[in-house]
């Protein structure tokens, strides 16, 4: 790539976890050190995560960001400061009723927690394994409500179904991608347990598109994005720089115009270091 092009680079949007945050789920010295550097320069930096608003919101106040938090996958776009919502896209009612119908087949109701995001809270049928993990990672406290199509009309932000064996997680995304194709619903995974569902125009591409050109007035050369999954696909191929972590799947490696070291690394100090401070 041309390196020269780092000088063009006025904002800065990161991925949370696997990015900024490994398994201790709060950001490393080092690279907040790095964000503040780059701040002092001038360089804005954002966020753009899979996560609720509200399980976002500290990270977001931890790097002094000025800028929307872009969450859910770019469903839900929102300034802390001044509480302006700017874009809201949820999933349809007659989608949540159809996903909901495809998770509660026999063999795969067994399988799934089923996590419905409303409002900027969490319901769930029942609290599993995996919803009490997310919890704890996410700091958010689950709704329990038995049958989530009670809900279903208020038209969820996003959907997640959530399986600790991988393989059913690929499986339901490849299945689900036959049955709707992308002006239906934007279909994703943020780790290889988790399959997200949101509104079709609702991914962190299109987030981050809307915060550089709608809100900042740049393009995309001006825009360098890092991210660790296949959420951050098209942050990554929209942005001037799109920086893969080291512990990123090889699809999404390959996407990315350099590969950082692990998160546990600070794969991205390493990169704001190489880019935007030399």
């Amino acid at each position: 790539m041309n390196f020269s092009a780092a000088s063009d680079i006025q904002l800065l949007v990161l991925d949370v976890d696997g990015t900024i945050a490994g398994k201790s789920n709060t950001i490393g010295e080092r690279v907040k050190q790095a964000i503040f550097a780059v701040q002092s320069r001038g360089i804005q930096v954002a966020i753009a995560t899979g996560r609720m608003y509200r399980s976002a919101l500290r990270f977001h106040q931890e790097i002094r960001s000025n800028l929307p938090l872009i969450t859910y996958q770019g469903a839900w776009i929102q300034d802390p400061i001044t509480q302006h919502l700017h874009s809201h896209l949820p999933v349809s009612e007659s989608a949540a009723l159809k996903l909901l119908d495809y998770f509660e087949q026999p063999e795969l109701r067994k399988l799934l927690s089923v996590h419905f995001y409303i409002n900027d809270e969490l319901y769930v049928r029942e609290i599993t394994e995996e919803t009490e993990l997310y919890s704890q990672r996410s700091g958010i406290i689950p709704i329990v409500v038995g049958d989530l199509r009670l809900f279903c009309h208020q038209e969820p932000t996003k959907i997640l179904a959530l399986c600790h064996d991988t393989d059913v997680i690929e499986k339901l995304l490849g299945n689900l991608r036959r049955q709707y194709t992308p002006a239906e619903l934007y279909l994703t995974t943020s780790v290889a347990t988790f399959f997200e569902a949101t509104h079709p125009l609702a991914n962190k591409g299109l987030g981050v598109r809307y915060l550089a050109e709608e809100l900042l007035g740049l393009q995309s050369h001006n825009v360098m994005t890092i991210g660790d999954n296949f959420n951050d696909a098209e942050m990554l191929e929209y942005a001037g720089i799109g920086i893969a972590m080291g512990n990123a799947p090889e699809g999404v490696q390959s996407l990315a115009q350099w590969v950082a070291p692990d998160v546990e690394e600070d794969g991205v100090a390493v990169a704001i270091e190489k880019f935007l401070l030399t």
